[in-house]
């Protein structure tokens, strides 16, 4: 069985509560989206070892400790499943789930 799982990572600001851009706080624009794309990874690796979810339909996008959760999962039982493997992440400071159940096949 192959498992695909594909991610998108943005840059952002330095902090999830702060708007205060990553020039004025003194972090670089490029350690913030390199940050972006480690959590990113770290998130897709914990999600695909998690047991009982089908991660072939999952995204992943991080910015600044905030990770959001797109896609589909075959069950509803899924959600809850990848939401905490990805809180279960360190440096995800909140997680955002916009994922829907879509069953196989359809």
């Amino acid at each position: 069985m192959a498992v695909t799982i594909f991610g998108h990572a943005q840059g952002g600001t330095p902090d999830a509560g702060s708007a205060v851009p990553a020039s004025v706080s003194g972090t670089s624009k490029k350690a913030v989206r390199a940050e972006n794309r480690r959590l990113q990874k770290d998130v897709l690796r914990n999600l695909s070892k998690t047991k009982g979810l089908n991660t072939s339909n999952l995204v992943v996008v991080a910015r600044s400790g905030v990770v959001t959760l797109g896609g589909s999962v075959p069950e509803a039982s899924q959600v809850e499943l990848a939401v905490a493997a990805a809180r279960g992440v360190g440096g995800v400071a909140e997680v955002k789930s916009n994922l829907v159940v879509r069953p196989e096949g359809l």
